[in-house]
């Protein structure tokens, strides 16, 4: 049972990070078809919500650092932990009038190099978990394992809806 935890951890993080992909990927065109055609205030949106998210992120990482009750001796794996977890800064995704150019293998190769980008970003994440988590106590194990899984089912049901509005 024990040698599944990390198993389905590494799981639930592929899973969340490719649903938010996905998300983030549907979401902008979704904003790209309804919202401001003008690039520059595209960017300025997309900017506005990086915002967000960090704020976000902070705040659940604050709440994540209370719940395992972070010890002294542990805050310099957290902290190598929190500093994982910031998105990098991926290329930006062409322009699709500039996909349309490209023939299918060349798309298809675009899109291959896009997915290496990404589970280079989630191998870095996984080490930090793997990291973080080899310090945590079993009880703290169970706590984050149980945060985490919560997460992962709260972003389904967001899916789950979000494809059944898209879908009427």
């Amino acid at each position: 049972m024990m040698k599944n935890i990390p198993q389905t951890l590494l799981m639930g993080l592929i899973f969340a990070a490719s649903t938010a992909t996905s998300m983030a990927y549907a979401q902008m065109s979704a904003s790209a078809s309804m919202g401001p055609s003008n690039p520059d205030m595209m960017r300025a949106h997309s900017a506005e919500n990086a915002e967000k998210m960090k704020e976000h992120m902070a705040k659940h990482q604050a709440e994540m650092h209370d719940k395992l009750k972070i010890t002294s001796a542990q805050e310099s794996a957290w902290t190598s932990f929190t500093q994982a977890m910031i998105p990098t800064n991926m290329p930006e995704r062409p322009q699709e009038k500039d996909i349309e150019k490209l023939s299918t293998p060349d798309r298809m190769t675009l899109a291959l190099e896009r997915m290496k980008q990404h589970e280079a970003f989630m191998q870095t994440r996984l080490k930090a978990v793997k990291s973080l988590y080899a310090i945590l106590t079993p009880e703290q194990q169970k706590t984050f394992d149980e945060s985490h899984n919560r997460m992962r089912k709260d972003m389904q049901e967001r899916m789950a809806k979000q494809m059944d509005r898209d879908g009427k």
